[in-house]
């Protein structure tokens, strides 16, 4: 939080300085406030299922920190993430769900559905806030909050940095933010098997999660929603020989260049998906049972 946030003001006030003293060390710190960015995103995630204060006050105060950084109020997780996707976990009724239009998992597929699930979560999102001034007045208005926030912060920095320094500096972050943790669940879950208990999801172990919080242990985190995440590791170890060895790997980017990648040009790295394995399996038992009846 500190990092990041000192971070942005170092460039809001001293950005054209730093560039025009050296490219090779603005280049550098913007992908690091990128990188930042991403993990006010799973930091977003994380605080939605276990908050990170025993303050109520701070809660709060972090819920409004998050969503400026985040690029979109918080309380948009509760609907979509926490009671929909963490209850369905990639089946049908899941507004996240990753085969929404194709089975297939490509380049293409990867890198389109953070645009795709965002559009149908958004009338979910709106739904479940207009729905709170009946339920609750006190949320409903915390949730204002986070607009107010978020509106008065991207509308400031237009107004105060003109529309170059608030693109460069807010909106990209914010929507960096936004894009990457809804690739990541596209990446946990494409392929894998959603009726099963334990290879709904594909896990990461290797040096992603010393940078994300553990958010590569995807299993153990559907499995134990609200343990803190530096106890994931050890849930991860538990449940590991449970899961198909498929969805356990080493490099989250290894993943990346060798199904997205190297794939296109040697087909047997393309990846092999579950649930469709699942379904000829189960319409098979059916024609058989036919047959034999």
């Amino acid at each position: 939080m500190l990092a990041i946030t000192a971070l942005f003001f170092t460039f809001w006030f001293k950005g054209a300085e730093i560039m025009a003293f050296s490219m090779w060390l603005y280049v550098p710190l913007y992908i690091v406030l990128l990188y930042l960015s991403v993990t006010v995103a799973v930091m977003a995630h994380n605080h939605n299922h276990l908050n990170v204060w025993k303050s109520n006050i701070m809660n709060i105060f972090h819920d409004n920190w998050l969503t400026i950084f985040y690029g979109f109020p918080v309380f948009a997780w509760i609907p979509t993430h926490n009671t929909n996707h963490h209850t369905h976990v990639n089946t049908e009724e899941d507004y996240t769900k990753t085969y929404r239009y194709t089975e297939k998992n490509n380049l293409f597929t990867s890198t389109t559905y953070p645009s795709v699930s965002s559009y149908f979560q958004q009338p979910v999102v709106i739904k479940f806030y207009k729905e709170m001034y009946g339920k609750s007045k006190k949320k409903f208005w915390l949730y204002t909050l986070q607009i107010v926030c978020l509106v008065s912060w991207v509308a400031a920095a237009f107004i105060l940095g003109g529309w170059q320094k608030a693109l460069i500096y807010v909106v990209i972050p914010q929507q960096f933010s936004l894009y990457s943790v809804l690739f990541f669940n596209y990446i946990q879950h494409v392929h894998a098997d959603e009726m099963s208990k334990y290879n709904n999801s594909r896990n990461f172990t290797g040096a992603i999660n010393a940078f994300l919080f553990n958010n590569g242990l995807h299993t153990a985190h559907h499995f134990y929603p609200s343990v803190h995440w530096s106890e994931m590791e050890e849930e991860h170890k538990r449940l590991a020989p449970n899961i198909d060895s498929s969805l356990i790997e080493t490099s989250y980017w290894g993943y990346l260049i060798r199904v997205y990648i190297v794939s296109i040009f040697v087909p047997k790295y393309r990846s092999k998906s579950m649930r469709v394995a699942r379904i000829k399996r189960e319409t098979q038992m059916k024609k058989n049972e036919m047959k034999t009846a």
